[in-house]
């Protein structure tokens, strides 16, 4: 019998390249738009790892979600770091989500408080894409901004506990194959994984559509 990790991997590989492959994050990955992008960005991630993590210390115990919960992974003190550097010591005060994020966070929300294996399908979503293609992302924003290497702005992306990235992914992947679930919750955590990439794509879509204008300019297109 496949993996579990390689059933939800080949299953959601679509809307995985979906999202990996959005205008904005073209534009943003490309250096057409300004790091006043990168911090809308970077706000918008604010509200969905509020989601996801202030659910963690209750589904801990959880025999589905729980051990997936690992405190080496929770980012919303860095990306808190990165916002205030981002946007100033009141960025709080001001944040907001789009109607596309807080669709998104309201999601994961529901999962965590009824769901733990639709909560497992966001948690794999979220984190083993920032081990990954964050790293991309990391990169591309200290050299076109001039961030400090892993430092403040892009502290999200840098998990100082993970010394090694591979083997944290490859215990991951066990974990999943190993989840507390049988064949049919199996099949409804991999098609909300497949929903977590599309919100995940839609929120892409919104950004894009507000930063269309300054990626034109920014490329000399009409």
């Amino acid at each position: 019998m496949e993996p579990f990790s390689t059933v939800i991997r080949t299953a959601s590989h679509q809307q995985h390249v979906a999202a990996e492959t959005s205008s904005f994050m073209g534009d943003l990955l490309g250096g057409r738009l300004g790091v006043a992008a990168y911090a809308r960005y970077t706000e918008q991630l604010w509200f969905v790892y509020e989601a996801l993590e202030s659910a963690a210390g209750r589904l801990a115990a959880d025999p589905v979600a729980g051990p997936f919960v690992r405190p080496e992974l929770l980012r919303l003190p860095e990306l808190e770091r990165d916002l205030a550097h981002l946007r100033g010591p009141r960025w709080r005060e001001e944040a907001s989500a789009l109607p596309a994020t807080e669709a998104y966070a309201e999601r994961v929300r529901e999962c965590a408080e009824r769901w733990p294996g639709g909560y497992v399908a966001h948690h794999y979503t979220r984190y083993l894409g920032d081990l990954s293609g964050g790293q991309i992302i990391r990169d591309r924003a200290e050299r076109t901004w001039g961030f400090a290497r892993k430092g403040d702005g892009v502290r999200f992306y840098v998990f100082e506990d993970i010394p090694n990235p591979a083997a944290f992914k490859r215990d991951y992947r066990q974990r999943l194959d190993a989840v507390d679930a049988d064949e049919l919750e199996r099949q409804c955590i991999v098609t909300e994984c497949k929903r977590a990439f599309a919100l995940n794509t839609a929120v892409f879509q919104a950004l894009g559509e507000e930063f269309a204008r300054s990626a034109q300019g920014l490329s000399g297109r009409p």
